[in-house]
């Protein structure tokens, strides 16, 4: 049986994401498409980020057939796990599916955000967990479905890059690199 995860992107569409409260508490469920109408439901989503060993992280360029945000530059991969599903699994999952990578992860934060994509006219409010960690592996093999391209860039050069050209960037990416390099970091110090 084929696993109605790894679908189109309109497939994608149909699937369910888990509605929650300012808290993070499960409040139902409603399809990925209704839920990013316009005014936006707020729902559990993650963003993962992975390091390799120089510190650098791994961006990608969102396919130009993304219904939110497609062509900007983003995090490593994002979603939305299923309802009842683990945030790391789904992080896992995704993360395979859209870039043919494994890591280990680990929950380094959550916030809430909520931005309307003028060129589509979706909106993105979740709650978004934060997900880290480090690449040693093969190079990505991205999904053309999924991703444009992928680079690997340095931390404090992304976030100058984010605020001198935030319309190039996803506007939930400042506050995903923000919380993963200050996890990145405290693991690192805690480590030697």
């Amino acid at each position: 049986m084929t696993d109605p995860r790894s679908g189109s992107s309109a497939d994608r569409e149909a699937l369910p994401v888990e509605l929650v409260d300012e808290s993070g508490r499960s409040a139902g469920t409603l399809s990925v498409s209704l839920a990013h109408q316009p005014p936006g439901r707020l729902h559990r989503a993650f963003s993962v980020l992975l390091f390799d060993r120089a510190g650098r992280v791994l961006i990608q360029q969102r396919a130009a057939v993304k219904t939110r945000f497609p062509l900007q530059w983003a995090n490593t991969c994002c979603g939305h796990p299923a309802p009842g599903q683990p945030v790391l699994e789904a992080g896992r999952v995704r993360l395979g599916e859209e870039l043919g990578l494994t890591a280990e992860l680990r929950e380094a934060g959550t916030f809430t955000y909520r931005a309307g994509d003028p060129g589509t006219g979706r909106v993105e409010y979740e709650y978004d967990h934060v997900l880290v960690g480090t690449h040693t592996g093969p190079d990505p093999v991205p999904d053309p479905d999924e991703v444009a391209a992928f680079a690997w860039t340095d931390p404090a050069e992304l976030a100058e890059a984010v605020r001198a050209t935030p319309e190039q960037y996803t506007p939930w990416l400042a506050e995903v690199l923000d919380i993963a390099v200050r996890a990145y970091r405290t693991a690192g110090s805690a480590a030697h």
